[in-house]
Formats: structure tokens, C-alpha cells, sequence
């Protein structure tokens, strides 16, 4: 019985390639950010019969938007295959869960930060 599911799904590029970091006492961690498009036409639809078919044409501009998300691979077997093979540009499947934090900036303002845990 499943109460409650966190769990995200994205198909992109990769932005940057991977680093690897590790804090003191922790195990590393490897970042990469992925882009995701989302692509979608503006105007109107419009009908037209020619013979025996029916078309529909959408009239309009196409309209892009890029989200860019960050994610961070914490298991020993994936985390390392992600940092040698995975490369800016990669076309990629990231399955994981979405985690929200905060942090501190170096000008000491709090920050939130949201991350995808692959």
C-alpha cells in the first residue's frame, strides 16, 4: 500500500559535464545540470476539407520553454558511471525523487535550492 510517492521522471541534455564532490565525513556526490523542452504552438486551429480528408493546421508561432534542473547522484554504482560516461550535451533518462533545501550563500542570504535525487 503506497500512501504517498515522490517521484520525477525527465528526458534532456545534459548542460555541464558532471563534477564530483565530497564534504568531509560524507560519502561524494555527483552534479550535473539537465535541460528539459517544452515546445508548444501559439494561434489558432483551423479546419479545411480537401476530396474525401479532413485536415487540422495549427496557425501560429512555436513557443520553447527550457527548465534546467539540477541532479545529484548519491549511489556508489550509478554515481560513478555518471561521472565517467555521462558528458555535456548527453541525451539522458533521469528517474529519481525531488528534494527541496535551503542553504547559505557566501553573502550569508538564505537560499532554496531544489534538486533531483537520482
Amino acid at each position: 500500500l503506497v500512501s504517498a510517492m515522490n517521484r520525477v521522471q525527465l528526458l534532456g541534455r545534459v548542460g555541464q559535464d558532471p563534477i564530483m564532490r565530497q564534504v568531509e565525513g560524507k560519502n561524494p556526490v555527483t552534479i550535473f545540470s539537465l535541460a528539459t523542452n517544452e515546445m508548444w504552438r501559439t494561434g489558432d486551429s483551423e479546419v479545411g476539407q480537401g476530396g474525401d480528408s479532413v485536415t487540422l493546421c495549427t496557425l501560429g508561432d512555436i513557443s520553447q520553454k527550457t527548465t534546467w534542473h539540477r541532479i545529484s547522484v548519491f549511489r556508489p554504482g550509478l554515481r560513478d558511471v555518471t561521472y565517467q560516461y555521462v558528458r555535456k550535451g548527453s541525451r539522458i533518462f533521469v528517474e529519481g525523487k525531488i528534494d527541496y533545501g535551503e542553504y547559505t550563500d557566501k553573502n550569508n542570504v538564505r537560499r532554496q535550492a531544489t534538486t533531483i535525487i537520482a
